[in-house]
């Protein structure tokens, strides 16, 4: 059965996220509903850092769903919506998904689209479950960069990509794609509901910016170590390989990055 997301659009919101949070502590939310907002002042990301959204620039929203599963029988779900997200992107842009491969989209674990190696989009999952006798609501954030000026690029002080890079995606409309991604989810959170991260653990693979690269595994700022990354299993645990042995990362509260 298809999930029928009640759809919400606003001109601002602080966080679209913490909206459908604030809802969910409260035991406001009942079905499936997916909010949108033109304008975040203050969108959030992994590990505490904002994400910069400015009019028209981004397309920003987040989406509540209740699952029948427990939290620890999620694990992978950020890296399939990821998956999701290209698919919608594939979908409203007309491009397809081999296509934008070669123009270097692709998926870095465990949240993030890169586009020629530079974060295009980010996702943000939290939730969990208020007493054990209820459903799991996560609530899913997504964050795309449509365009990217020197204004927006000197406020996130890294390197951005944006989908408008990729030619043939320049003239996609926010609401079309928003609609596409929608759609992807549906479908992914009915996959995943059935068959766990499993399901998606070979096309992840396929996606991933820094398989078999030298990568360095960072948290706060500190180098914990290095190897080669090697893909995820079929929890969406990082793999990474180091004198002949693989090490699993399961933190979220990690940073990969690549060894120049």
């Amino acid at each position: 059965m298809a999930i029928n997301w009640i759809l919400e659009s606003v001109d601002q919101s602080p966080s679209t996220n913490e909206d459908l949070m604030t809802r969910w502590r409260a035991g406001q939310l009942w079905e499936p509903i997916a909010r949108k907002a033109i304008t975040q002042t203050s969108g959030k990301g992994r590990l505490g850092r904002s994400w910069v959204s400015h009019t028209k620039q981004a397309l920003t929203f987040s989406v509540a769903y209740p699952f029948k599963k427990s939290i620890s029988e999620l694990s992978g779900l950020s890296l399939a919506c990821g998956l999701a997200a290209i698919k919608g992107i594939s979908e409203a842009s007309g491009i397809s998904q081999e296509d934008l491969k070669k123009s270097g989209l692709g998926l870095k674990w465990p949240n993030d689209i890169f586009l020629n190696n530079k974060k295009m989009a980010g996702l943000l999952l939290e939730g969990g479950q208020l007493d054990p006798s209820q459903a799991t609501w996560i609530v899913i954030g997504i964050g795309i960069n449509l365009t990217a000026d020197e204004t927006l690029k000197n406020s996130i002080q890294r390197p951005i990509a944006s989908l408008d890079q990729i030619d043939q995606a320049k003239t996609i409309d926010a609401d079309v794609l928003w609609l596409a991604i929608l759609k992807e989810l549906a479908e992914t959170i009915e996959l995943f509901e059935q068959y766990s991260f499993a399901k998606f653990q070979q096309e992840w693979n396929s996606w991933d910016v820094y398989r078999n690269q030298h990568c360095a595994i960072v948290q706060n700022e500190q180098i914990q170590f290095e190897g080669f990354e090697r893909g995820v299993d079929a929890e969406g645990h990082l793999l990474i390989e180091s004198d002949n042995k693989i090490q699993k990362i399961i933190s979220g509260d990690v940073s990969l990055k690549a060894k120049v």
